[in-house]
């Protein structure tokens, strides 16, 4: 696999962790010693929100710092407009998001109803913005070393 590939594919990771909450796979990604810096771009210019450190941090937060899922919910995180940058041991990657809030209903007891077509429940977007990510390659194996988040609409953290 291209590094490049190899990149990408830890964001692919990353997002599908944060999805499911999974603080302990998001650890892995991470040099112990890792930095996330959470932003918020205004009309005043950049708000800094908060900054996790170590890898510990960071999974403790994702386990716990999120609301669980609802029944019949799920977040689902994409990325897109990937920029990669590799100079020997050293990458990044910054890459657009949208993550949307998914919630089904529940199937009725007797069935859906005759013409019934589709999804049912609803799916709405409640972030936007951009990730940053910067990796180092340690005995051959890359991890996020720092993160970069950029949130286009006000966010608390």
């Amino acid at each position: 696999m291209s590094t490049e590939n190899e990149i990408r594919a830890i964001v692919s990771q990353y997002t599908r962790a944060a999805d499911r909450r999974d603080g302990e796979a998001l650890a892995k990604l991470y040099d112990p010693d890792a930095v996330v810096e959470v932003n918020y771009r205004g009309p005043e210019g950049m708000e800094p929100l908060g900054k996790l450190s170590g890898a510990a941090q960071i999974a403790e937060a994702m386990s716990t710092a999120m609301a669980p899922h609802p029944p019949l919910g799920w977040s689902h995180h994409t990325t897109y407009d990937h920029v990669v940058s590799i100079d020997g041991n050293e990458a990044s990657i910054e890459t657009q998001f949208i993550t949307f809030d998914v919630v089904g209903v529940r199937k009725p007891e007797g069935g859906w109803p005759a013409g019934t077509f589709g999804a049912q429940g609803t799916i709405k977007p409640i972030e936007s913005g951009y990730y940053h990510f910067f990796f180092r390659r340690t005995e051959g194996t890359w991890r996020i070393r720092h993160m970069d988040i950029t949130h286009d609409i006000p966010y608390v953290f």
